[in-house]
């Protein structure tokens, strides 16, 4: 009988003769999530990331100790790497079992909790693709490297997939990882395309190379920015010297997408180009690091041709994609730090969308508030309707008045509702205080106060205004000392540009109706 003394927090479990798990310690729950009532009685092995080493498999069937790095899942499905000490114990009827204590694996420094402080681990919530994420470093006593992963909503329903890889191990390369990574999410605010994006991204490091700040040889890094629109289904690619993704169609097809790879970061000199792509539901999307396919036996295009073969064969989920390539692609001792993103694509059809091409005329804003207010309710969110009826009579007008033809109305359903009106300028808008005997100027300044979020997107052919809403929609908010302090006020505000604009004196934001014109379209 193994005799030892646990900490509270200490992993403990106990495993059966048949390898079904018998008991379940506060520790375990805390290390990989699961309560004791979700484990025990299901086989040990539903807890393991990997194959156990076969050196373990050995110890086992002798009935011996063992002590070993084992690569655990969590509740979540994210890879746990952790020292077990397995231990052979013999009850009175000589019936087998086995005790396990695991300890999740440190550095001597700080540099791997930097590198899980710097990465992201939670799914932001929204629609478009289902996504599943691993980190693994190399040798972990010598320190982790410079590579992540990140996923990013965007406006419209999109989502932003990036992986990169630092140059170099250790905290410096985690430390730059880290800028890295908040230089690209603010410009993924500003909702550049993924070849410009990368171009601002190059020139900050290069103006940090210029002043000082860094050397050319600690900067050095490789990125893949993605931009997927579940709407359109299209995802455009662009590469600063990262190896290309990998699509998985329905089909069970696989291609690498054709990528125009760049310069890597901090290079300067040549232009990033974009990669558009229509990608059919349901397709899986394979971003990686360079360490997944290139080790020192095998160069990255033997691992590229490898990460095919496996990737042609079914999987039932992103999470069972990224257990299938780190197990069959990674030796039990990785050469590099490895970063790997699967994301499987949805589609927003007919029921989560709904556009409407407008005509550059003022009589069109009602109509446009009543076809939104009739969209919502066929949606069940006829709560949303008062709210997103200013937002619509605001964003149309504007567009009316400062931009030019042609002009669309969207309307989505995602994790938000989302209005955008589209028009042919390219000019940014930008909110302005009104003063109090103004009759217009206030149109952003309410937008940005019965919203959540609201942005402008350039696009090929003009711009975008965005609104987001949450689907569980508050009261309008109040808006601050000096202007207006309820929700009628605000109707009254919203009512007066438009009527302006009409030319007919203040009245109901619903009082004027006017017959449809422009063509409805749905997206497909």
């Amino acid at each position: 009988m193994y005799e030892t003394t646990l900490a509270p927090e200490d992993a403990a479990a106990a495993v059966d003769a048949r390898g079904v798990v018998a008991a379940w310690s506060q520790g375990a729950r805390l290390l990989l999530g699961y309560e004791p009532g979700e484990a025990i009685g299901r086989p040990a092995s539903d807890f393991l990331a990997a194959r156990l080493p076969d050196s373990a498999w050995r110890s086992l069937s002798q009935q011996e100790a063992w002590t070993g790095r084992v690569a655990l899942r969590d509740r979540g499905g994210h890879r746990v790497e952790a020292n077990v000490r397995a231990f052979p114990l013999v009850s009175a009827d000589d019936h087998v079992e086995w005790f396990l204590h695991a300890v999740r694996q440190e550095t001597d420094g700080a540099d791997l909790a930097l590198q899980r402080r710097l990465l992201q681990y939670h799914r932001p919530a929204q629609l478009a693709v289902e996504t599943a994420m691993r980190y693994l470093p190399a040798d972990p006593q010598a320190g982790v490297g410079g590579d992540w992963f990140d996923v990013v909503p965007l406006s419209g329903a999109r989502v932003a997939l990036v992986v990169g890889d630092v140059v170099g191990h250790g905290i410096n390369a985690s430390a730059t990882m880290g800028q890295l990574r908040s230089a690209m999410r603010t410009l993924a605010d500003v909702d550049l395309p993924p070849d410009e994006l990368l171009t601002q991204l190059d020139d900050l490091i290069l103006e940090e190379i210029e002043e000082g700040i860094e050397s050319s040889g600690e900067v050095g890094a490789t990125c893949l920015y993605a931009v997927y629109d579940p709407v359109t289904r299209h995802c455009t690619v662009a590469s600063a010297g990262h190896p290309a993704p990998a699509a998985v169609m329905p089909d069970g097809s696989v291609e690498f997408i054709p990528v125009v790879p760049g310069p890597p970061l901090g290079v300067g000199g040549l232009p990033f180009e974009a990669t558009d792509v229509r990608l059919p539901e349901g397709s899986l999307l394979v971003l990686y690091t360079d360490g997944l396919v290139e080790t020192h036996d095998r160069d990255i295009d033997i691992g590229m041709q490898e990460l095919v073969h496996i990737l042609a064969e079914p999987t039932p989920s992103p999470e069972a994609a990224c257990d299938n390539l780190i197990t069959a692609l990674l030796p039990e001792r990785p050469d590099d730090d490895v970063a790997l993103l699967v994301a499987r694509t949805h589609a927003l059809g007919p029921s989560h969308v709904a556009t409407w091409d407008l005509p550059a005329a003022p009589v069109v804003v009602a109509d446009a508030r009543r076809r939104a207010a009739d969209q919502l309710t066929t949606w069940g969110l006829q709560d949303a309707v008062p709210t997103t009826e200013l937002i619509v009579s605001e964003l149309v007008t504007n567009a009316i008045r400062h931009a030019s033809a042609p002009i669309q109305l969207r309307l989505i359903r995602n994790t938000a509702l989302i209005c955008e009106v589209s028009d042919a300028s390219s000019t940014a808008p930008h909110p302005r205080r009104a003063r109090g005997l103004d009759e217009g100027g206030r149109g952003l300044f309410l937008v940005g106060q019965l919203a959540e979020r609201w942005g402008t997107r350039h696009t090929l052919t003009g711009k975008t205004i965005w609104a987001e809403q949450p689907r569980r929609l508050p009261r309008p908010r109040r808006l601050p000392a000096g202007g207006p302090h309820t929700a009628d006020h605000v109707v009254g505000h919203a009512t007066t540009s438009m009527n302006t604009l009409h030319g007919r004196p203040t009245g109901s934001a619903r009082s004027t109706r006017h017959a449809a014109t422009g063509r409805i379209t749905v997206e497909p």
